[in-house]
């Protein structure tokens, strides 16, 4: 049987008018901000079509342009981070005060039935991404992290060496309002969570 060829695959309009009538750097801009983990070079580069080589380029333009290093440019509130092999924002160290209150003030007293399942699943589970939480509790724990990070109860701890994501702990804040010295105070219940994938009762605790 003669082979016959493939006929290339159609691009979406809205896609390629996309990418026509913004530049790299916006691109990979826009992927960044809803990224949930660090997005690789080449991660970047498939998304938005274009060599690996000049996606890094225009990483280290936005870099620059961040950190206020071009001529009228101004250092920003955040900075773009290479880690655990990809590219991230965060927040510039020296601004974490500030987050942290605004966290604070914009966070009810009481943390809610979802943040605190999650903050146990954390405290029996670390060091643990938020893909495995997110497996555990079999919902989206996203924003309920994040929470979670604002009010200084937990903290990232490292990177999964394969995945590059990011790993969380619990923070000696958390000890305090547990009134416990360390978490081998915790109530012995971690053997019933040995697979992250198994039905989770967030009601036991």
């Amino acid at each position: 049987m003669t082979g016959q060829a493939t006929e290339p695959t159609a691009i979406d309009p809205e896609l390629a008018r996309a990418r026509e009538t913004h530049t790299v750097e916006q691109q990979i801009e826009a992927l960044l901000l809803v990224a949930d983990e660090p997005v690789s070079a080449v991660g970047l580069a498939t998304a938005v079509d274009r060599p690996v080589r000049e996606v890094r380029r225009a990483v280290e333009t936005l870099v620059a342009d961040y950190d206020g290093d071009g001529p009228g440019t101004a250092r920003r509130g955040f900075e773009l981070r290479e880690v655990a092999g990809g590219y991230r924002f965060y927040v510039r160290s020296s601004l974490d005060p500030v987050v942290a209150d605004f966290v604070q003030q914009q966070s009810p007293a009481r943390l809610s039935q979802a943040a605190l399942e999650t903050l146990a699943v954390i405290a029996y589970r670390q060091p643990i991404s938020r893909g495995a939480i997110a497996s555990v509790r079999a919902v989206n724990v996203d924003s309920v992290v994040r929470t979670l990070v604002g009010r200084g109860l937990i903290a990232e701890v490292g990177h999964d060496a394969e995945t590059g994501a990011i790993l969380y702990g619990t923070d000696d804040a958390l000890l305090g309002h547990l009134g416990i010295a360390s978490l081998d105070e915790l109530p012995p219940i971690a053997p019933m969570l040995d697979d992250p994938t198994d039905g989770f009762d967030g009601e036991q605790f």
